[in-house]
């Protein structure tokens, strides 16, 4: 099992550097942009990483489970096992660069992100070549499995054998077996809800995962007409499961951990209203083993769960004061979902996102809760997509009002151009070509937003340890030349326009 470099990394310990990995390489040389965004993995004598992605963890410890020789492989070491490979899966959140918001960076420059350009190079490395020239099967799967659809060609080229779409603990182990004994191959596996592995069928990982990513439940009930994940139903990790991964994590040598949900807060909620004890518990236990001086944080909270739980209960203000902050750490961060400041819009494509708020109130919401994140030291990189179905120029300038509210809370915020995915899957994709005024100027308005707050939060949050200072400077002459070249881009978008 393996991927490209893009994913096979810790992004020095920082997942928001991860970001960078989907924008192409300008500036600085493609291997200096790599190395900012994806540095080699620590690996033992046979090429398996400490950290891995953690989705490619739970089928390695599924198929070992179940009795296959099965390992993940770092990319630079896969000629090691030319002799005996006999199947080789794939995993990636954006292959070749089609997902938010590589997309957006790719139509807006004209460029292609890193992240397609290291894939392709993987797959055109001369190890995997000879491998299927030796008969190796190849498996592709993971959260851009859908990417292949549009990649045909390559498919065929690069002779990939079977593509999952969707959770595959159940699916992967009569599609190995058939690879295993050369019985013909689906081209495409679709996972649907009625095929996903219950809380019992979810194995427990068996090596470390990429900055200590544990799972702690797996879909969303909020229904985003936009997003796949809400096609998927709800299951709650128990915390004895949680523990053991992360006590996995730690024998890796992995010193922190980072909570996966699509919204953390809603850990045993009642439907969309948090409840504290679940919570409190749940973190009660990883502070305990991650201590005082390991990294922490979670991967996406909704803001309304967030404003919920604050004002409800004080919850947030206890979690970062009473588990959270120390002295080591001075901060976590968390992704979290604007997508439109527009009601008119947010009626239409996510009227679940705000609730239990009406979605009449969404601005306020989303103001409300970056309040909350800026006074607890909570650090959120946040979304929004322009380009939306029936989007109007109306709705783009209420977008802007938003993010000109936000101004005062300490945030990074990342446009994405609209992707068609979830219930919207037959939409059509918005590129620099459909830029209209408002989008430009929303442009310009996150990218000033961003631009503020990245020079604060490296001035007094982020990689301030020795060890970090090569990355803290290119960081700091990137984003000195942003601040230059963003004038130039909004001029290039502009001429496409008139």
């Amino acid at each position: 099992m393996t991927s490209d470099r893009t994913m096979m990394s810790n992004h020095h310990g920082k997942e928001f550097l991860g970001f960078v990995a989907t924008a192409p390489p300008i500036f600085l040389p493609e291997r200096l942009w790599e190395f900012i965004a994806s540095p080699k993995v620590k690996v033992d004598s046979m090429g398996r990483p400490r950290e891995a992605p953690y989705g490619m963890r739970k089928i390695e410890a599924i198929l070992q489970e179940k009795g296959f020789n099965a390992a993940i492989i770092d990319p630079d070491y896969l000629g090691k096992y030319l002799d005996s490979m006999k199947v080789l899966m794939l995993s990636h959140h954006d292959y070749f660069g089609y997902g938010p918001p590589s997309s957006e960076w790719w139509s807006l420059t004209g460029k292609e992100p890193l992240n397609r350009r290291s894939f392709i190079k993987l797959m055109n490395k001369p190890e995997i070549r000879k491998a299927k020239e030796k008969g190796v099967k190849i498996i592709a799967g993971g959260p851009a499995a859908w990417q292949w659809l549009y990649e045909v060609k390559k498919l065929i080229e690069w002779g990939v054998d079977t593509v999952v779409d969707g959770e595959g603990e159940k699916v992967v182990i009569d599609l190995v077996e058939r690879a295993l004994n050369n019985d013909p191959l689906p081209k495409y596996v679709y996972v649907g809800a009625e095929d996903v592995p219950s809380v019992d069928e979810i194995p427990i990982i068996r090596g470390g995962s990429v900055n200590g990513l544990v799972e702690i439940m797996r879909g969303c009930p909020r229904g985003c007409k936009f997003c796949s994940v809400t096609l998927r139903p709800l299951r709650f990790i128990p915390i004895d499961k949680i523990v053991k991964e992360i006590q996995v994590n730690l024998s890796a040598g992995v010193k922190g951990t980072i909570l996966h949900s699509e919204d953390v807060l809603l850990y045993h909620a009642d439907g969309v209203k948090p409840r504290p004890e679940p919570i409190l518990k749940l973190h009660e236990e990883v502070v305990k083993l991650v201590g005082d001086k390991g990294s922490f944080a979670w991967s996406h909270v909704s803001l309304s769960a967030l404003k919920y739980a604050e004002e409800n209960y004080k919850l947030i203000s206890r979690l970062m004061h009473e588990y959270l902050l120390t002295e080591s750490r001075r901060f976590i961060g968390v992704e979290v979902g604007i997508e439109t400041g527009s009601v008119r819009l947010a009626k239409e494509i996510m009227r679940g996102k705000s609730l239990p708020y009406p979605i009449e109130n969404w601005p306020d919401i989303v103001e409300d809760a970056f309040r909350i994140m800026h006074e607890n030291f909570i650090i959120p990189a946040a979304t929004v997509i322009l380009g939306f179905p029936g989007e109007t120029g109306d709705d783009v300038v209420k977008t802007i009002e938003l993010i000109e509210r936000l101004k005062d809370y300490r945030s990074l915020i990342v446009p994405m151009f609209f992707v068609p995915m979830g219930s919207l899957k037959k939409g059509e994709w918005f590129i620099r070509e459909y830029l209209k005024r408002e989008h430009v100027d929303a442009l310009l308005k996150i990218y000033n937003h961003s631009i503020y707050w990245a020079e604060d939060i490296m001035k007094n949050f982020y990689l301030k340890s020795p060890a970090n200072l090569p990355v803290r400077i290119l960081l700091k002459l990137f984003i000195r030349y942003a601040k230059r070249q963003v004038n130039k881009y909004v001029g290039k978008i502009e001429e496409y326009i008139r």
